[in-house]
């Protein structure tokens, strides 16, 4: 059974049922675009060469709705898409109709926090950068919930929401160990191992967790010291998502930016800035081994 929560306005707030749209369907409804605008023609001209409405090819080039492969099929044949590419495309139509682990579930989070959910879970590459608290991929589960009940004081979340959101989290964990592992690159400020959240028993066992995952192959967690640091100075966590090609068929990085004053996911030009300023924090952040060295001292010395 839904439970709604009831505001004094008499407003109602549910929690909503993830339906964001996978990075393949997303691939699928792009490159569609590009070969419809390669041929010369507009919306209109093509919908109406299959007997369509222009809404139905905006809502399939947007990723709005998935594509029935028949109806892909027809698109490319319209196109004039070669053989090869027309398998290629084809065979990322039946891949975009494959729902992704968080479809129909209720997240209890932001449209914006399940869209980048949706893009983490096909990414190939996560670039990471936290001020505050260690990076949701590799916080323990006693870290974690210690992080939402914290935020829950401020949003006025209940016990039932925040452990959805922390079983969300460790199931997000699963692209760090699966068959092709997402490469996670992290930045930590010093001072996120220094910050209290929980106690100090969850506080070392954070710390072991993220030396037990730098020992992975996919896993680069780099300390940015509080001594000697010359580098730009930045208050917001945010994360970059890099995409390999697949089907031939490229898909732009996203950069995922959280703060206190809402959370979004960008692309192109903001996503750009922002690994400018990952590559220099990168370059005044201590070698993964001195990393390493660093955690496991204040693991033992502040925390033990």
């Amino acid at each position: 059974m839904q439970v709604a929560r009831q505001f004094p306005s008499g407003k109602k707030v549910v929690p909503h049922v993830a339906a964001v749209p996978s990075v393949r369907r997303r691939r699928l409804g792009a490159e569609l675009r590009r070969l419809r605008e390669q041929t010369g023609l507009n919306g209109e001209e093509a919908a109406s060469a299959l007997d369509w409405s222009a809404s139905k090819l905006s809502r399939i080039e947007n990723a709005r709705i998935g594509a029935r492969v028949s109806d892909v099929r027809l698109l490319l044949e319209l196109y004039r898409v070669d053989e090869d590419h027309r398998g290629e495309l084809l065979a990322l139509a039946h891949a975009a109709t494959e729902p992704g682990w968080w479809s129909g579930r209720r997240l209890a989070t932001s449209p914006e926090f399940d869209e980048f959910v949706a893009l983490e879970d096909e990414a190939s590459a996560a670039l990471c950068y936290s001020v505050f608290t260690v990076p949701g991929l590799v916080q323990s589960e006693p870290y974690a919930a210690a992080t939402l009940r914290s935020a829950g004081l401020v949003t006025a979340d209940s016990p039932r929401t925040i452990r959805r959101r922390v079983e969300m989290r460790m199931r997000r964990q699963d692209v760090l160990t699966r068959p092709d592992p997402i490469d996670f690159r992290g930045i930590v400020d010093e001072s996120v191992l220094l910050r209290s959240i929980g106690d100090a028993s969850v506080m070392f066992r954070q710390l072991q967790r993220l030396l037990e995952l730098m020992r992975l192959p996919n896993v680069e967690l780099r300390v940015l010291p509080l001594d000697g640091f010359h580098g730009p100075v930045m208050g917001e966590a945010f994360t970059i998502l890099e995409f390999a090609p697949a089907y031939d068929v490229t898909f732009p990085d996203a950069v995922y930016i959280d703060s206190v004053w809402g959370s979004r996911v960008h692309t192109d030009d903001v996503a750009h800035l922002y690994r400018l300023s990952w590559e220099q924090l990168h370059a005044h952040a201590l070698d993964p081994d001195a990393s390493a060295a660093c955690v496991a001292r204040i693991a033992d010395t502040v925390w033990k």
